[in-house]
């Protein structure tokens, strides 16, 4: 069968046919290299300029020489001329290859290029008699040979497996792709340019930490074998920030990757992208308008919008996020006033008539949690920050003074899913302490996402902390919601798999 042509019909080639064309292939990378032809063998290719350049540039670039590279993605040989189609990083561009131009060797070496081999073109640009604008080559030079079939030609391009184990072949053939991480890398750069404007530091601290901190999670376990002590990749940034606010920096960010030996779906990933972020002297409350801010300005400069479609929901980021109370939210959905419930047996007795499952060791707040996730997290949909967390599930964050068995805490919900967590850090190291010593009392009952006391952190603390705010975002999360992707592992360019047999 032929490779000469983008032909459809081989879409159906069978896995025999596709092992005898990688060998012809082969065989023609055999017969270059005998003749002193090895593509392998060019170190470097002048481009001058890229697809989406010579289209905006026409009018100037008309009649003059440019150098294109790229990926063969089509070609129709028609006797002494064809045509073939490159990609390059930002699009494609059509080229016009004559026998007449490039000699009658070259042209026989062209004629024999696969689908998805490098070739580099030199010629001038012009515009065919259909409207399109091309280059007529003067040079094509085989810059890399593909030794195998494009996935599409066999697979489909709906293959998911495929896509997410071979991101690289993914790319090449779904530009939409391409799209996504490019809007990825856009919102990236808005997160830093918002911060840096705003006078924030950007710093970086370790991925191995000898404790993990500032999460309630599950942690991966490495061992050092030159200190001969067992090392954890870190579940959250928040501690080594905070250690830099006591330090004086007043302002500081991470966007960093972040592990957790948890399970896998289409929200969670067991390595991530976080940005964590602490300001002295302001409070949740402080960190709430950051946030609307942040997500209004990065939608706006990087979709020219502040709408977005996801889940069959119209999400408004334009307008006001509304502000409720975990209390308040509960009693909303379910009719249940935790604040007229007076201690942790009564709620116990309420979430059995809820048929809200618990455990226990949990106490009222604990309830209060539970019966959040069960009836309302799924039903916020517009942008909402819930509010005032128990204490019980807050380890790290400052009680508010007029109720202790609260804390300023709140979390921002977009679609039922949870975008974004911050506080009014706790910096009371007595009080830490505590909390700590409670969070050792889980973990020794079995509990292996509890918190561990860091000592070196309660030093620091100890030292003083100013009033401070904090807050943490899922790049990820933010990622899928601005491009309208379903799966995080739409928005990750290698997500974790399990190997091939």
């Amino acid at each position: 069968m032929s490779q000469n042509n983008d032909t459809k019909e081989e879409i159906q080639m069978t896995q025999e046919e596709v092992n005898e064309l990688i060998k012809i292939r082969r065989e023609k990378l055999e017969k270059l290299q005998a003749e002193g032809k090895d593509p392998f063998q060019i170190v470097k290719y002048d481009v001058t300029k890229h697809s989406d350049e010579i289209r905006a540039e026409f009018e100037e670039l008309e009649g003059k020489e440019v150098s294109i590279a790229g990926r063969l993605m089509s070609k129709r040989i028609m006797g002494k001329a064809s045509f073939c189609n490159i990609q390059d990083r930002n699009g494609n561009m059509q080229s016009y290859v004559s026998r007449n131009d490039i000699g009658d060797e070259n042209y026989a070496d062209f004629k024999k290029y696969d689908i998805g081999d490098i070739v580099g073109i030199k010629g001038t640009v012009f515009k065919t008699k259909t409207g399109e604008i091309s280059v007529h080559a003067t040079e094509v030079t085989l810059l890399s040979k593909s030794l195998q079939i494009l996935p599409e030609k066999y697979h489909g391009l709906k293959d998911q497996e495929i896509r997410y184990r071979q991101r690289y072949t993914d790319l090449i053939v779904n530009p939409e792709v391409k799209d996504t991480f490019l809007k990825r890398s856009a919102i990236i750069k808005e997160i830093r340019k918002f911060l840096d404007n705003r006078g924030f530091l950007e710093v970086e601290t370790p991925v191995l930490q000898t404790i993990p901190g500032g999460a309630s999670a599950r942690p991966f376990i490495t061992h050092h074998n030159t200190l001969d002590i067992d090392m954890y990749l870190r579940i959250a940034l928040e501690l080594p920030l905070k250690r830099l606010i006591v330090g004086g920096f007043e302002r500081v960010y991470e966007i960093g990757r972040v592990f957790r030996n948890e399970g896998m779906s289409i929200r969670h990933n067991p390595e991530f992208t976080e940005i964590e972020l602490y300001q002295a002297y302001t409070d949740y409350k402080g960190m709430m308008e950051l946030t609307e801010d942040l997500f209004k300005t990065v939608a706006q400069n990087v979709l020219g919008k502040t709408t977005v479609n996801y889940g069959g929901h119209e999400i408004d980021l334009g307008k006001d996020f509304e502000r409720l109370t975990m209390v308040d939210a509960v009693k909303k959905f379910t009719g249940v006033d935790f604040d007229e419930i007076p201690d942790t047996e009564a709620a116990k007795k309420i979430a059995d008539e809820k048929h809200v499952e618990y455990e226990k060791h949990h106490t009222k707040g604990d309830i209060l949690n539970l019966f959040f996730e069960e009836f309302v997290e799924e039903n916020l949909i517009q942008p909402t920050f819930i509010m005032d967390y128990p204490v019980e599930i807050s380890p790290l964050t400052k009680r508010k003074p007029e109720k202790p068995e609260f804390t300023e805490r709140f979390e921002l919900f977009i679609v039922g899913r949870e975008y974004g967590n911050a506080y009014s850090e706790l910096n009371d190291p007595i009080d830490q302490r505590k909390r700590f010593e409670h969070q050792e009392a889980l973990r020794a009952a079995g509990d292996d996402e509890a918190n561990m006391i860091d000592e070196d952190f309660m030093t620091a603390l100890e030292y003083g902390m100013p009033p401070t705010g904090g807050l943490g975002i899922g790049v990820d999360r933010m990622v899928m919601l601005l491009t309208e992707s379903v799966s995080i592992r739409d928005v990750l360019f290698f997500p974790t798999m399990k190997p091939l047999q």
